[in-house]
């Protein structure tokens, strides 16, 4: 006799019920930091996106996001996405309507 069987005898007029957990929607506490950055790398400039909170598989999501709709190249790793040029204006755009919270850093 399992436990199914056992409540049933305990409770002969309740009628089981299907549930589904919600899905917990994930929040970023902090806003993402956008700065723009030349060192290091041979004089090329790069926008940095640093302060996720999320799993990977989100920030890959985000980056792709920026990239398609910019149309440039990048790249995302250790909670940071970083992509060529200075686009801090754009991507923080785009990040609002996605509903982050940005914060410009430098110049």
């Amino acid at each position: 006799m399992d436990l199914r069987d056992q409540l049933k005898n305990l409770f002969p007029d309740h009628e089981e019920q299907d549930f589904e957990m919600p899905e917990e929607q994930f929040k970023q506490k902090e806003p993402l930091v956008c700065k723009f950055e030349k060192k290091g790398r041979n004089g090329k400039p790069v926008t940095i996106v640093e302060g996720w909170e999320g799993s990977e598989e989100e920030l890959k999501k985000i980056s792709k996001k920026i990239k398609t709709t910019l149309g440039i190249g990048g790249s995302e790793k250790d909670g940071t996405i970083i992509i060529q040029g200075d686009n801090r204006d754009k991507i923080m755009d785009i990040l609002k309507e996605m509903g982050y919270k940005t914060k410009r850093v430098g110049g």
